[in-house]
């Protein structure tokens, strides 16, 4: 019954700046921390950074470039990503994850659960 769904994606213009939602159920935040991935065709699946939910914590990827922002809304059991002045190269599937407290957070192979990605293409 563990459930993390993405959404807010789409097609949107080069210096947009969306705030993609995942929406967690199904198993004890407490106990994890909640990471962002993105993949664009034909490239490997890339970190971009993630939250301890307990304290909010947080660890972002060298590559973000200042340009991606992690928070939780503990109410709403649902973790973001604000990602700010998209670039075409941007252009991907992007996902949300849980890996258990403890592991190798920036670690793909380390995540249990994976939402089904939501799509955002970015247009010159």
């Amino acid at each position: 019954q563990v459930q993390l769904v993405e959404s807010g994606g789409g097609l949107v213009q080069a210096g947009g700046s969306p705030r993609l939602p995942c929406a967690a159920s199904g198993l004890p935040l407490s106990m994890y921390c909640m990471g962002w991935f993105r993949q664009a065709p034909g490239k490997e699946r890339e970190f971009l950074g993630s939250i301890w939910w307990s304290y909010g914590n947080t660890y972002d990827a060298d590559s973000a470039k200042g340009r991606f922002t992690i928070s939780r809304d503990n109410a709403k059991n649902t973790v973001y990503l604000q990602m700010n002045s998209l670039k075409p190269e941007d252009t991907a599937v992007y996902y949300c994850a849980a890996a258990p407290v403890g592991s190798t957070w920036y670690a793909g192979s380390d995540y249990d659960y994976w939402g089904q990605g939501t799509q955002v293409t970015v247009s010159s």
